[in-house]
């Protein structure tokens, strides 16, 4: 059978099995995990993958471990990530807490256009740039995925990729904050802190004998502890200030009109288009993950916006809508393609697809890896036609988000009348619920209260929190890919110099760390 019949087999998968009310199980199943996903988004605390990871286990136990129930728990888990998505700029533009990590840079300018009474009109933004975004990155996946990802896995050898990651780190460092001295000492913090308790040694590294560190500190821990507690402490210790010289705490006022006309539509495509492209592109590449797409979506958009915008138009970090189109739709581009190194290699692209696999691997049905993509001398390729069926759950996915996810966004938008001194305890109480309920320990409540103070402390002192936190991330994936590419050279110690290409990415590090440097000096002189 060719590849349009295993098409058509995969859209028959998807819509067949049990029916409740005459709609099958796994539509049903969609439907609900994008629902779920956009509330728990929405929720400062609660991410996509913190509810991915409580769902999987839950959804197993009912579906049970054959392959029928592949595409029902897929569905499920593909609906929380795409509506985790859209849902994290609820919280991020409402109440300058980004919901989700990547969500950090709609803060910069939803925020402003909440305060000036346009909070409406920025989450229309928001969500008509995530779909968009969405929509585009699923297309590129349906067409391209076995021939983009084997691309990319050709010519990206792991010296390459090991310089790539340094790229990001140090791009990362160069374009956040108003230092980039205080920028890499925020990247060196989150390193050290992820190189804590894990490495290939036979000891734990940097325990200082204390076994509860062996392991490391969690992901969600330090993630949620620097982003979300940190800025909970930040906004009581504002509100205070607030009350101090005030009298009065101020709260959020939402204009009761926020129409998103197709001209302002119009002239935000372009921000919307180059950000698809990145967050497809970076999506694509293993390790990389939304939050660098976001970061490299908006900093082109912000020069692009310098450089063209109007007298009357607000700068981007000031209001500016362009700025969040150009954030949502790199983002949310990021979750299609992110399943192309999922299906074609078996790479998770970010803390979300490590779900996708999880439950791939759990259940029968799809084994990733490039065997998905082969087409049978005869008979079926029945993988294929699951990939296909997935293909077919992730447009219902999209249907829903563009029909009815602004609806949802719509209404998380009343959570702006909640009084801050109430939200703010409620954000810290579900907060510490869900890291509870995740690790049912008392020492990860501590880590977190940490982490939450450390992230209270750099914001006083200056320093930028995206370098720390993305540092964190890309550690593990950088000191493996630089582990395996040195054993591949044959213990060579200039491996990330054994290539034109490798040679490339590290002198874009350090051009790029020495052009901001001495742009910022510039500046600083003029």
């Amino acid at each position: 059978m060719g590849l349009f019949d295993h098409i058509l087999l995969g859209i028959q998968f998807a819509f067949s099995g049990t029916a409740f009310f005459g709609v099958p199980v796994t539509i049903l199943m969609v439907g609900s995990g994008f629902v779920f996903g956009v509330l728990v988004g929405a929720t400062p605390g609660l991410a996509g993958p913190m509810a991915m990871a409580i769902a999987l286990p839950i959804l197993i136990s009912l579906f049970g471990y054959e392959a029928a129930a592949l595409l029902p728990v897929m569905g499920f888990l593909l609906g929380v990530m795409k509506g985790a998505t859209l849902g994290g700029a609820v919280p991020a533009i409402l109440f300058n807490t980004p919901g989700t990590p990547d969500a950090l840079m709609t803060t910069f300018d939803g925020y402003p256009m909440t305060i000036n009474g346009k909070g409406r009109e920025a989450l229309k933004t928001a969500h008509f740039a995530s779909v968009s975004g969405d929509s585009f990155s699923d297309i590129v996946l349906f067409i391209c995925a076995p021939f983009l990802a084997i691309y990319v896995e050709a010519y990206l050898d792991l010296p390459e990729k090991t310089a790539l990651i340094l790229l990001s780190l140090t791009f990362i460092a160069a374009i956040m904050g108003q230092s980039v001295i205080k920028s890499l000492i925020a990247v060196a913090m989150g390193l050290f802190v992820a190189f804590i308790g894990t490495g290939e040694g036979f000891y734990p590294r940097l325990s200082l004998g204390i076994n509860d560190l062996n392991g490391g500190f969690p992901i969600a821990i330090v993630v949620l502890g620097v982003l979300v507690i940190g800025e909970v402490l930040m906004t009581i210790h504002k509100a205070r200030e607030e009350q101090t010289k005030t009298g009065q705490i101020e709260q959020v006022n939402l204009s009761k009109s926020g129409w998103l006309s197709w001209a302002k539509r119009k002239a935000m495509m372009p921000h919307i288009a180059t950000s698809a492209v990145i967050g497809t592109g970076i999506g694509a590449l293993p390790g990389i993950g939304s939050t660098m797409a976001a970061t490299l979506g908006y900093t082109i958009g912000k020069r692009r916006h310098q450089a063209r915008k109007t007298p009357d138009e607000a700068a981007f970090g000031q209001g500016a809508p362009q700025g969040i189109a150009a954030t949502e739709a790199a983002n949310s581009a990021v979750s299609g393609a992110n399943l192309i190194p999922v299906l074609s290699l078996g790479i998770p692209g970010n803390a979300a697809a490590v779900f996708l696999i999880l439950a791939m691997e759990s259940i029968d049905g799809i084994n990733p890896g490039p065997g998905v993509f082969k087409l049978p001398s005869e008979g079926t390729n029945p993988e294929m036609i699951m990939v296909f069926g997935l293909f077919t759950l992730m447009a219902l996915a999209n249907l829903l988000n563009w029909v009815v996810g602004i609806h949802i966004m719509q209404a998380m938008s009343n959570m702006a009348k909640i009084p801050k001194q109430l939200l703010m305890p409620t954000v810290l109480l579900v907060t510490l619920t869900a890291i509870y309920a995740e690790h049912a320990s008392m020492l990860a409540l501590v880590w977190l209260v940490g982490f939450g103070l450390y992230g209270f402390i750099v914001r006083l002192l200056g320093f930028p929190i995206l370098p720390f936190v993305i540092a964190f991330i890309l550690a593990r994936p950088l000191e493996n890919t630089a582990r395996q590419a040195f054993a591949s050279t044959g213990a060579d110690p200039w491996f990330l110099f054994s290539s034109p290409v490798a040679i490339a990415l590290m002198a874009g590090c350090f051009f790029v760390i020495s052009f901001s440097a001495l742009r910022r000096l510039k500046h600083d002189a003029s």
